[in-house]
Order: C-alpha cells, then sequence, then structure tokens
C-alpha cells in the first residue's frame, strides 16, 4: 500500500464526488436558465452533445431524482430464472462426423446467412483461416446442411483443440461427438 493511506484514498474519492455534485448542480441550473431565456430542449441537445435524456433530467430535477432512486432499488443481480444467451442458443450440432464433406483446400465463400461481416472469404489453405471459417460455421449454422456443405470431418478433427469457442458449443459438440473431445485432451 505505500506511503499513502486508505483515509487518504478516501479524502480524494470524497473530494471528488463534491465537485463532482457541484459541478452537476451547477450545468443543471445553466441549463435551466438557457430553457427559460427561450432555448428549445432539442437545441440544448444539438449544442452541448447532451443526450436527450440528459437534457430532460436536468431541467426537471425530480426525473433525475426519480431515476437515481429507481437505480438504486434495480437489484444487480439476474432474475432467479435467467438462462445466459449462451445456454439457450440453439447452437446446431452434428450427428456424426461421417456427414461433414465439406472443402478442404482453395478458397471459400461462405453464404450471408453465415457471414455477414463482408469478409466472408477465407482461404482454407492458411490455418488460421480455416480456424476462422470453422468458427464461423460453428457458431452460426442454422440447419445441418449448414455443417454438411461448409465442414470436412478431418479439417474439423485437426482444428478442434485449437477452436475458439463459445464453451456452450464446445460442450454441446463434445457431448455428441466424444471423439472431439479426446482430441483436445491429445494435444493437451
Amino acid at each position: 500500500m505505500g506511503r499513502f493511506s486508505e483515509d487518504e484514498l478516501q479524502a480524494v474519492v470524497t473530494r471528488y464526488e463534491a465537485t463532482r455534485a457541484a459541478a452537476l448542480t451547477e450545468r443543471d441550473e445553466q441549463l435551466r436558465a438557457f430553457h427559460a431565456a427561450g432555448w428549445r430542449p432539442v437545441d440544448l441537445q444539438r449544442v452541448t452533445g447532451y443526450s436527450r435524456e440528459t437534457i430532460r433530467q436536468a431541467l426537471r430535477p425530480e426525473v433525475r431524482r426519480a431515476t437515481n432512486l429507481n437505480r438504486r432499488r434495480t437489484s444487480p443481480q439476474p432474475p432467479a430464472d435467467y438462462r445466459p444467451y449462451g445456454d439457450r442458443r440453439p447452437y446446431v450440432v452434428a450427428e456424426t462426423l461421417d456427414e461433414l464433406h465439406g472443402p478442404t483446400g482453395g478458397t471459400v465463400t461462405l453464404p450471408r446467412h453465415l457471414d455477414w461481416s463482408g469478409h466472408a472469404e477465407y482461404d482454407l489453405n492458411r490455418p488460421a483461416r480455416a480456424a476462422s471459417m470453422y468458427k464461423v460455421v460453428l457458431t452460426e449454422a442454422s440447419t445441418a446442411e449448414d455443417l454438411h456443405t461448409w465442414l470436412d470431418a478431418d479439417l474439423l478433427r485437426r482444428l478442434w483443440p485449437t477452436l475458439w469457442l463459445p464453451p456452450q458449443l464446445r460442450q454441446r459438440w463434445e457431448d455428441a461427438i466424444p471423439e472431439l473431445a479426446a482430441t483436445r485432451s491429445e494435444a493437451a
């Protein structure tokens, strides 16, 4: 902790909070004065660059108080029945690797429903680009046909240990095809 104490650090934070609150109050008073002089909220927004909500709260302090009070009441915890997106995402998994007969070399351009990035062209002769394409197909495929068309079983086996995938997707594939989990442990 060095030569500074916790009290000194707390004093820094307290001074900041005090000056911040004073500056906010002064700014809001000035914005209200401009508004009273005929400036419309939209003009205040345009000139200051503040959002519509910021201007609304500056012109009506009771709105800011209510907003801040509601923020304090909001629980930082998700609801009890909340499931992360990765757990709800409908990833498609092949039934067997034998079904995967996609391209293994050359340049491939994925269709827009799989890759809408504008860089949907992949040189499969470059391992990094092949891995990128496999990640895109695995995460974005909406049908088994997408998997059959764009993935190759042997190439998937080789790339699997190094692919950067969402944990839920990886788990679903390894549960369905234990052989893939084995390739990961062999690579380690």
